[in-house]
């Protein structure tokens, strides 16, 4: 028997009192934490996210960002992009509230790490996911360059295998010359002309090649660095992460290096999807394998099912 002492207990309401946030940190950066709560009318859990206004009092350029985030989040729809669902600032404690999908399992980079023995098919999987969000992001009208994509800005469902991009809050919205110009990111993760204020979405692939990397190797990109100089150095140096030796396989190590490229060489996220690579990668091909031509279940050794 279940009793109120059981349950959990939400610490806040929202002003409509459809979500309640839990106490459970589910993580925390510079400028926001996120909690589990959870929607009480379609009875799912939810990332509750918060960020105290106040730390940000004299910086109106973070304020800005923040509130763009929140803007830029409300008008995607896509399945690979973290879904936004409401969003409202509490007033009586200078806090912006809004409210995203939950990923059961977190980051990619820590479900990579609890998970070492991963195969390469699983990984091209993920990695296919990851450039249909992007595809989503850079053929979006304005198009939007993410600008700080790393594995930790990756999540997961883990018992579906369904990853999304989420983490916004550095995204740019650029015009119809697709150029930004602010210094932006995660240093290991970032393309070289992004230190020289000048490029386009072709960063977001050059990022992405960084993620292949590390979900094959295990190894953050440029961890033989110890300091954001010498990463920054051997960056614009042109010098390739020592992990990228670290490849096995031929034509994975080929696919990262054209993500690697000059701007202008890199193949969009388009032209990515249609890589060699991802033959037989499907994102419905287990579900297409346990069927016969007739559209019956196959269970392995007894034959069709009809259902």
């Amino acid at each position: 028997m279940t009793t109120d002492i059981d349950s959990e207990v939400f610490v806040e309401i929202d002003p409509t009192g459809r979500y309640g946030r839990y106490d459970e940190l589910l993580g925390s950066g510079a400028v926001k934490k996120v909690y589990r709560g959870f929607d009480q009318e379609s009875g799912i859990e939810i990332a509750w996210n918060q960020v105290k206004l106040g730390c940000f009092s004299n910086d109106d350029g973070m304020i800005d960002r923040i509130f763009s985030e929140v803007t830029l989040l409300r008008s995607l729809k896509s399945e690979k992009i973290i879904e936004f669902f409401d969003a409202w600032v509490d007033g009586k404690h200078n806090k912006l509230n809004f409210i995203t999908e939950f990923c059961t399992s977190g980051n990619l980079r820590e479900y990579r790490k609890k998970h070492r023995h991963v195969s390469l098919k699983a990984i091209k999987k993920w990695s296919k996911q990851i450039l249909m969000g992007l595809e989503y992001l850079h053929t979006h009208d304005p198009c939007i360059i993410h600008r700080d994509l790393n594995c930790s800005n990756v999540f997961v469902n883990g018992h579906t295998g369904e990853v999304k991009i989420g983490d916004l809050g550095l995204a740019a919205v650029v015009g119809s010359d697709h150029a930004a110009h602010s210094v932006l990111g995660t240093p290991e993760f970032m393309a070289p002309e992004l230190y020289d204020e000048d490029y386009t979405e072709m960063v977001d692939i050059y990022s992405f090649g960084m993620c292949v990397l590390e979900l094959v190797t295990l190894e953050s990109p440029y961890c033989e660095c110890d300091s954001v100089a010498k990463i920054y150095k051997t960056v614009t140096s042109g010098k390739r992460p020592q992990s990228l030796n670290k490849v096995k396989d031929p034509a994975v190590k080929q696919f990262i290096e054209k993500c690697l490229g000059k701007p202008r060489n890199r193949p969009t996220a388009s032209e990515l999807l249609k890589d060699p690579i991802f033959n037989g990668i499907n994102d419905d091909e287990d579900e297409n394998n346990d069927k016969d031509g007739n559209g019956n279940y196959v269970i392995p050794h007894f034959g069709s099912l009809k259902i």
